[in-house]
């Protein structure tokens, strides 16, 4: 990366974007964070704090940087009590980022790249035919839809004013820190809890932190990015089985699964009307990386094992502190 570049990172307290916002700051980059929040963590770099969902004139502060990584969004949300889920999410993920890409443009942003979602391809895959970044469409939820609609506009804006946009859709991020589901099978695994998940046979793909930060950096000035889409992953594919094995290991707590159908698990999640979370625990979801390996020349820094370590790692550190406090 060209430590001269002038960077501008949104959702800088995030999950990604803190992450990123230190591996640049580090690198020796010229970093500005925008956050809602200051969040748990502190940035060694100037910071704004501005709510996406505001309409704002920010050109001012955004002038004068080069490139701008958004992270910043409302992320997908499992049981969302709104009551037009959908309307919310456009408000923050597709007029938030088109007002700030506008912006960027005008003061005179080279680079707009844009942290998308796998769900803009689809919620599943077919066995044998992972999505590949210029497949068409087809998000099922309305936080996938907001992502897509972004990704049109910024595509639209892009040819307006040549300010370049590059896409990121990375698979499911892991990594220190992670929440959600993933954090859920760890800590039910930390507790010895068997589960009823010992033969799954689907594929799913997985993304470590650290890789898709990796990517996003090289995406930063890297040519043959400029107007593009790009999948991210770790370069394989797990079952839900393998990835608890897996996870397991790193925990150093044996996975305790047993060898429950996946007809019945579905069954019984139709009964009790939880049919997403049989499909995310039974279901595929692979990613083809070709393009982003061909196209940028890179491939994932990080093995998958590796990754995984240090996220339990992270995890183990975590309930130590809990029980301290």
């Amino acid at each position: 990366m060209n430590t001269s570049v002038r960077l501008l990172v949104t959702g800088a307290s995030g999950f990604v974007g803190s992450r990123l916002v230190n591996r640049l700051s580090c690198s020796g980059g010229s970093v500005t964070a925008f956050s809602r929040s200051p969040g748990s963590g502190s940035l060694a770099c100037p910071h704004v704090f501005f709510d996406l969902s505001d309409v704002v004139d920010l050109r001012e502060l955004i002038h004068g940087h080069d490139v701008v990584i958004h992270c910043a969004a409302r992320v997908h949300v499992m049981n969302d009590t709104s009551a037009d889920p959908l309307t919310e999410f456009r408000k923050v993920n597709v007029d938030g980022t088109l007002n700030l890409a506008r912006q960027s443009a005008d003061a005179g942003v080279r680079r707009f790249i844009f942290i998308s979602s796998i769900k803009v391809n689809g919620e599943s895959s077919l066995p044998g035919q992972p999505f590949r970044a210029d497949d068409l469409p087809a998000p099922h939820d309305p936080y996938g839809v907001s992502k897509r609609e972004a990704e049109d506009g910024l595509r639209a804006l892009a040819a307006e004013t040549g300010m370049e946009v590059v896409v990121i859709r990375p698979a499911l991020v892991y990594g220190p820190g992670v929440k959600a589901n993933f954090r859920s099978m760890m800590r039910w695994l930390n507790k010895g809890i068997p589960l009823p998940l010992g033969s799954i046979h689907n594929k799913r793909s997985l993304v470590a932190l650290d890789n898709l930060i990796d990517l996003i950096v090289t995406c930063i000035d890297h040519p043959a990015a400029a107007n593009q889409t790009f999948l991210v992953s770790d370069g394989e594919d797990l079952s839900t089985s393998e990835m608890l094995l897996r996870m397991g290991e790193a925990l150093d707590k044996p996975a305790r699964l047993l060898p429950v159908p996946a007809w019945i698990l579905k069954s019984v999640a139709m009964l009790l009307g939880r049919q997403g979370v049989a499909q995310r625990l039974c279901g595929s979801l692979q990613v083809d990386i070709s393009k982003t390996r061909t196209m940028l020349g890179w491939s994932p820094p990080f093995s998958g094992t590796a990754a995984m370590r240090v996220t339990a790692e992270a995890f183990k550190a975590e309930q130590v502190l809990s029980t301290v406090r």
